[in-house]
């Protein structure tokens, strides 16, 4: 359950997530409001592990009805056969990983806007000021472990320049958030839409090209195939695993990927999920500020 979900969450202290004991703690905004949802696995022997879920607030219905496919229940693996020793082995370190599909597109899309051409550590710490400010108190035991519900749609939108500057965004990300949100309505329906079709209509969008739309798609859609191209990370990692310890760029990361077509996401995560990257030898990113002298 943590494989498939985890992908969801944007960073360690992400606000809307939390771990313990008990299980999985999430807060989120649904078409019917916001929820907090708490997930348990109980193991079985035979028909395999078991989830238990709890749901407050009045998005639990639906968040509820949702689950299955949250999980990655509409996940189809037919025709994906990791013939690579290296992806045959993190297949079978995770062979109960499914593609995700939250069907909350906005959820998935801002956080995802905001982590363009940063660091993570800049870009989740952004995103968690961002939510802690304007967000809201999760509903049920989700207050009482301090869960923060994302802003809606008309609070992101009233969310000032300065405050994204405050939280390390730049404008051009800022700007494309914006624009988003003044479509949110349709980007939402992608959740509906053939992929294709989904694609086409996030990308319709400036600012949003093929890795942000993949980004989202990953997270909301349960795309198996959408690989994040042009990512700062992904093609090294991806080639350094499949080419024998070499390292590409997003055109030898495709053609390595061409066999599995329509599961090139599912490559990418599997790798992910089994640690395989490349060795990081070069001198770290630094980070800029945006705070005002």
């Amino acid at each position: 359950m943590g494989a498939i979900l985890s992908g969801l969450r944007h960073g360690g202290y992400d606000p809307t997530w939390r771990t313990d004991a008990s299980g999985l703690w999430r807060a989120s905004r649904t078409p019917d409001g916001p929820v907090t949802m708490h997930l348990t696995v109980a193991r079985a022997d035979v028909a395999g592990d078991a989830v238990t879920a709890r749901a407050w607030g009045p998005g639990a219905s639906w968040l509820l009805d949702r689950l299955p496919a949250m999980l990655g229940d509409g996940d189809d693996t037919d025709g994906f056969v990791p013939e690579h020793p290296v992806l045959a082995t993190a297949h079978r370190r995770a062979q109960h990983f499914r593609v995700p599909c939250s069907g909350l597109v906005m959820e998935s899309l801002i956080p995802v806007v905001i982590e363009q051409r940063v660091t993570g550590k800049q870009a989740f710490a952004g995103y968690r000021s961002l939510v802690r400010r304007y967000g809201e108190t999760a509903p049920g035991p989700g207050g009482e472990l301090r869960l923060v519900v994302p802003p809606d749609v008309r609070t992101w939108r009233r969310v000032p320049s300065w405050e994204w500057l405050r939280a390390g965004v730049d404008a051009a990300r800022a700007d494309t958030v914006a624009r988003a949100l003044s479509v949110a309505a349709r980007l939402e329906e992608c959740a509906d839409l053939p992929i294709a079709d989904a694609h086409r209509r996030l990308r319709a969008v400036p600012g949003i090209g093929a890795w942000t739309a993949a980004e989202v798609a990953q997270r909301a859609l349960g795309d198996a195939d959408a690989v994040s191209v042009g990512d700062y990370h992904v093609a090294k990692n991806v080639t350094y695993a499949l080419d024998d310890g070499r390292v590409g760029d997003d055109a030898r990361m495709l053609e390595l990927l061409q066999p599995y077509a329509g599961h090139r996401f599912r490559v990418q995560r599997l790798l992910e999920l089994a640690g395989i990257a490349r060795p990081r030898r070069g001198p770290r990113l630094t980070v800029p500020t945006h705070l005002p002298a």
